[in-house]
C-alpha cells in the first residue's frame, strides 16, 4: 500500500466499521452485531446492539448506505445517513447514544500525522479516519472484558456467548437470537460454582458478581472524567488496571487509556516504537509517554497497522477450564 500523499489534505471522516468494532466481542457476540462491506469509511453496513439502560432493556438497529422501508429515525453525520429502529423501554436511550458511539465528539486533529516517530506518523496517516467512540455504558463493557482476563480471545468470546445465552433474556424487538447481557439483580446472585461449567473460574465469577452489585453507581461513574471514573472502578474487587484500561476508551471515549498488563500489547509497542521484540509494561509506558494524552489512540493505530511483535517458541496448548 503506498504511503499517504503528504501534500494532499484528507478529511477526518468516520471509519464506521472500525469505531463500532470495539463494542462487539467476537463474531458470535449475542448482544452486538456488526456487518460492513469492508474497512475504512464503509459505504454500507448494519449495527445491532441490545443492552440494559437506565430506562430498562433496549435494542437499536442501525443501517447506513442502504434503504430501510420503515424506520423510527434518521440522522446524518458528516454526509452519511443512518436509519435507526429502536425497541424496548431503553431503545430511545440507546439510540440517543449512537452519535457518541460513532465518535462525533472526536473531531480534533491530534497531530499524530506529524509525530516525530515515522511509524506513528505513517499509521496515523493511513488510519486518519479512526475515531474513539463513547457508549456511556460501563456495565455492558465490563462484563465481557472481565471474562477476557487471562484467557485467549477465542475462549473468552465463547464464554461471553454462553453466559448471555444461559442468563441473559431475549432482547426487545423482532431480531432473532439477539440477547441482553445478564441483568444485574440476577448476575449478582449467581454462585461462582454455577459459572464453572461455562469455563469461568471463581476469581472472574466473583468480579462479575461485584460489578453487578453496583449498576446505579456505574451509570453515575460514566458521567465522570476518565481519571475519576478509573479511581471509582478500582474500588470494585476483581477490576484491575488491565480491565480499566480496556473499558475507558469505548465507554468514555478516553483516547489516552492503555491496558497495562496485556500479554501481547507491551511486546507490540516495544517492537513498533523501539525495534525491541520483547518489552515490559514499564517500557511500553515509557515509549508511549511522548504521546500523552493520545497514548490509547497510538496503540490502536499500531494495531490497525498490523505491527505485531515477532513470535518465538511453540504455541501454548489451550486447555478450557470447563474440561478440567
Amino acid at each position: 500500500m503506498p504511503a499517504p500523499n503528504p501534500g494532499l489534505v484528507q478529511p477526518r471522516t468516520i471509519d464506521i466499521g472500525t469505531v463500532l468494532s470495539c463494542y462487539q466481542h467476537g463474531g458470535q457476540d449475542p448482544t452486538t452485531r456488526l456487518q460492513t462491506d469492508g474497512g475504512g469509511t464503509t459505504a454500507h453496513g448494519k449495527f445491532v446492539r441490545a443492552t440494559l439502560t437506565p430506562d430498562g432493556p433496549g435494542t437499536v438497529h442501525m443501517t447506513w448506505g442502504t434503504t430501510v422501508e420503515q424506520y423510527d429515525n434518521q440522522i446524518t453525520i458528516e454526509g452519511v445517513t443512518f436509519s435507526i429502529n429502536s425497541y424496548g423501554p431503553g431503545g430511545n436511550w440507546l439510540a440517543a447514544r449512537l452519535p457518541s458511539m460513532l465518535g462525533v465528539d472526536d473531531v480534533a486533529d491530534h497531530g499524530l500525522e506529524a509525530a516525530g516517530h515515522e511509524v506513528v506518523a505513517d499509521a496515523a496517516g493511513r488510519h486518519r479516519s479512526l475515531r474513539v467512540g463513547a457508549s456511556g455504558d460501563f456495565f455492558h463493557e465490563l462484563l465481557p472484558t472481565i471474562i477476557e482476563q487471562r484467557i485467549t480471545a477465542g475462549e473468552a468470546h465463547r464464554q461471553w456467548l454462553t453466559l448471555c445465552n444461559e442468563f441473559g433474556a431475549p432482547a426487545p424487538g423482532p431480531i432473532s437470537g439477539l440477547r441482553l447481557p445478564p441483568a444485574p439483580n440476577l448476575l449478582s446472585r449467581i454462585p461462582s460454582w454455577q459459572l464453572h461449567p461455562l469455563g469461568i473460574e471463581r476469581k472472574r465469577a466473583d468480579a462479575l458478581s461485584a460489578v453487578a452489585r453496583h449498576p446505579a453507581k456505574l451509570w453515575k461513574w460514566a458521567l465522570l472524567p476518565p481519571t475519576e471514573a478509573a479511581a471509582k472502578l478500582r474500588l470494585i474487587p476483581g477490576v484491575g488496571e488491565w480491565t480499566i484500561g480496556s473499558v475507558l476508551g469505548p465507554v468514555l471515549g478516553d483516547a489516552d487509556a492503555v491496558a497495562v498488563g496485556d500479554f501481547h500489547l507491551k511486546n507490540m509497542v516495544s517492537w513498533a516504537l523501539a525495534g525491541e521484540p520483547r518489552g515490559t509494561d514499564e517500557r511500553m509506558l515509557e515509549l508511549l509517554e511522548p504521546y500523552r494524552p493520545q497514548r490509547g489512540r497510538v496503540v490502536r493505530l499500531l494495531i490497525l497497522a498490523g505491527l505485531a511483535a515477532p513470535k518465538f517458541g511453540p504455541k501454548q496448548r489451550i486447555l478450557p477450564m470447563y474440561s478440567w
